[in-house]
């Protein structure tokens, strides 16, 4: 397939490229660095350097898959980038987007969303409109029914790491076997690259936790 990366020289997007290229798909970085994604990717990857909120459906169409592993500083900028690409692909089922969302969105035990125990715990904190803004877009997503969209949480905690066994659930908070809610790089990129391979979360949203 081919697919392209926003963001790819990012911690996610790093390993959703690494991934993508073991699985011999034929990738494509959208980056803000060239340099920098010459660096981690050598020849192995097309490279466009491209402010992401300036794309459209002709700079993506050539795409299968795009993933959207934009960060950015202005937590706005996340909502911001994930209506442009929707507008840009109403009623085009040909290229299939893929949004990382963060883990603020996922229901606790208690059915209170995580971002609650985010805001209690970290008021004030000069990040907090990330996990806020990702709740928004999330939000947002759930509203269209006419764009081939698909998205992807982490747990509470996402850390670089291997990639080993994973378990993959909807909504949730989910528990490793040491009873912690969290997942690594590695393995959020191969739940991923699964998903893109065997579709089966087709405009919904999924979480991963190691195993």
């Amino acid at each position: 397939m081919k697919i392209g990366v926003i963001g790819a020289t990012g911690r996610t997007g790093q390993e959703i490229v690494k991934e993508a290229i073991s699985r011999g798909h034929e990738v494509t970085a959208i980056v803000r660095s060239k340099d920098k994604a010459a660096s981690l990717f050598g020849n192995q990857v097309t490279i466009i350097k491209q402010d992401a909120l300036t794309l459209t459906h002709d700079d993506l169409s050539e795409f299968d898959e795009v993933v959207d592993a934009f960060a950015s500083p202005q937590a706005y900028q996340h909502l911001d980038l994930a209506s442009r690409l929707i507008s840009a692909f109403r009623n085009d089922d040909t290229t299939n987007l893929f949004f990382i969302l963060g883990a603020s969105s996922l229901k606790q035990a208690d059915g209170t969303m995580m971002l609650d125990t985010i805001l209690k715990d970290n008021a004030g904190q000069p990040w907090i409109q990330t996990p806020v803004q990702q709740v928004h877009e999330y939000n947002y997503l759930q509203w269209i029914d006419n764009v081939n969209w698909t998205a992807i949480s982490p747990q509470a905690t996402f850390t670089p790491g291997p990639k080993t066994t994973y378990r993959i659930g909807k909504d949730e908070i989910l528990l490793n076997k040491a009873g912690k809610s969290e997942v690594s790089t590695e393995n959020l990129a191969s739940a991923l690259l699964d998903e893109i391979e065997q579709p089966k979360h087709l405009r919904q949203r999924f979480t991963v936790v190691d195993d």
